[in-house]
């Protein structure tokens, strides 16, 4: 005798198209700009990271963020707020005790994996669009498994935006007493823009409310959570804003420290 499941579906098969995708969009824009924008970025970064000059204003104390914590022995000692203790190299970076986890950090966020994976991995290109690889692994082997290290880098950059957030502030403190001018605007806004970044990262929402079963028996997460959260709904925004404002106060105080442009001052 013979039974039948009387849950099974039956459902015509895939239609046969000739066409790799129907996608009628200009779909190729997005991973084109990303790789332009990703590719320019790292190289203007790369060059200013190894070119070891122009990084510190001593009239002001602008300390670019590529180059802060300073802890090279090359270090201008003014700008080494926590020491100088590694060796000056011309293959070591100034800052090399925090880049490699800003890097890290990036690498392993959410956002940047999507970008790099449609961009310059092609898996897959667009939505609707084969993947460019016949296999798919997934992040479950090496390298790809070290994503799920980025909890931690979350935390390590999160103490480096605090560096950060001290640099902009002792800015406001040159040699002459208080004062400040458009470089200190430039530093305080590119702070704040790495803050609404980093806190809207998706493991600093986890944090937040995270393994919580009743959000109305912690009142305190719940608010933090939200706010996480509303950050969170433009953490592509802020990923790409933050490569920017990055750029341009390091370009500002590369310009000022080489004497190319004045510090606009507004007070001292």
């Amino acid at each position: 005798m013979t039974t039948t499941d009387d849950t099974s579906v039956a459902s015509p098969p895939r239609a046969a198209i000739s066409a790799r995708n129907l996608r009628i969009d200009n779909w190729r824009k997005g991973p084109i700009l990303t790789v332009v924008g990703i590719t320019a970025w790292v190289a203007y970064a790369t060059f200013r990271v190894f070119y070891q000059g122009d990084y510190w204003v001593a009239d002001y104390h602008y300390l670019t963020p590529f180059y802060s914590p300073c802890v090279s022995e090359g270090c201008v000692p003014e700008s080494a707020h926590f020491g100088r203790f590694l060796p000056d190299h011309p293959l070591l970076p100034y800052a090399a005790l925090s880049l490699p986890f800003l890097l890290a950090f990036r690498l392993t966020c959410y956002y940047y994996r999507k970008a790099y994976y449609r961009s310059f991995w092609l898996s897959p290109p667009a939505c609707a669009v084969p993947d460019g690889h016949p296999r798919y692994t997934g992040e479950t082997r090496f390298p790809l498994i070290g994503q799920n290290l980025h909890r931690y880098f979350f935390y390590l950059a999160a103490v480096i935006s605090l560096i950060n957030t001290y640099d902009a502030i002792l800015a406001f403190h040159s040699p002459d007493g208080f004062g400040f001018g458009l470089g200190n605007l430039v530093l305080v806004a590119n702070v704040v823009l790495l803050w609404c970044y980093t806190l809207g990262c998706h493991s600093c929402r986890h944090v937040m409310g995270g393994r919580l079963k009743h959000f109305s028996k912690h009142p305190i997460r719940y608010r933090l959570w939200t706010m996480s959260s509303a950050l969170n709904t433009r953490h592509m925004m802020w990923a790409w804003i933050t490569l920017a404002s990055l750029a341009l106060t390091d370009a500002y105080v590369m310009a000022v420290a080489a004497g190319w442009i004045t510090d606009l001052r507004f007070v001292g």
